[in-house]
């Protein structure tokens, strides 16, 4: 399946679960395309994804990042380097400005919202609708299975790099 045909696939079976936006046409333009998936994905309520949908998914979220470009920790010097810094630990910490859903980690730590299942508005800037598009839309599931109202770390995992997403409400 061609990427073009995952994201007809994903944006079909996203409106098809909405009787709010089932009269949507698809538009034509690819880029049209993605941003219309990605406003169905930031406001999907959370609730299982059927296996199918989530396997096309995974493949159309595992190309795109490709696509963009998948830094590694290796990547980014560290501070003692960057900023010529010589205070302690200079040399294992390391700063990162950029599209956060392009690093190749095993954690990701958020700020999140009290409810902690992310932005909901459609193509917000935020880095948590970032995080909720890309690591998919069973995170948002799973942060809500896990419980809501949370004040401590959460977890949940977003199963784009089998990676796990922190979102910390801080008060």
């Amino acid at each position: 399946m061609t990427q073009e045909e995952r994201l007809a696939v994903l944006t079909e079976a996203f409106i098809r679960e909405s009787d709010g936006y089932r009269h949507l046409e698809v538009p034509r333009d690819p880029e049209e395309q993605r941003g219309l998936l990605r406003s169905l994905m930031n406001i999907r309520r959370p609730r299982p994804l059927p296996a199918e949908v989530q396997t096309v998914q995974d493949a159309y979220l595992k190309e795109r990042a490709e696509e963009k470009g998948i830094v590694s920790l290796k990547e980014i010097p560290v501070i003692a380097r960057s900023l010529y810094s010589h205070r302690a630990f200079a040399d294992t910490i390391s700063l990162w400005q950029g599209d956060i859903t392009r690093l190749k980690a095993d954690a990701i730590v958020n700020a999140a919202n009290e409810e902690m299942l992310g932005c909901f508005v459609p193509l917000h800037a935020c880095i948590d609708n970032q995080i909720q598009t890309f690591a998919g839309v069973q995170m948002r599931n799973s942060a809500f299975l896990q419980g809501i109202k949370c004040k401590i770390p959460h977890f949940s995992r977003g199963l784009l790099q089998n990676r796990i997403f922190c979102p910390v409400f801080l008060t």
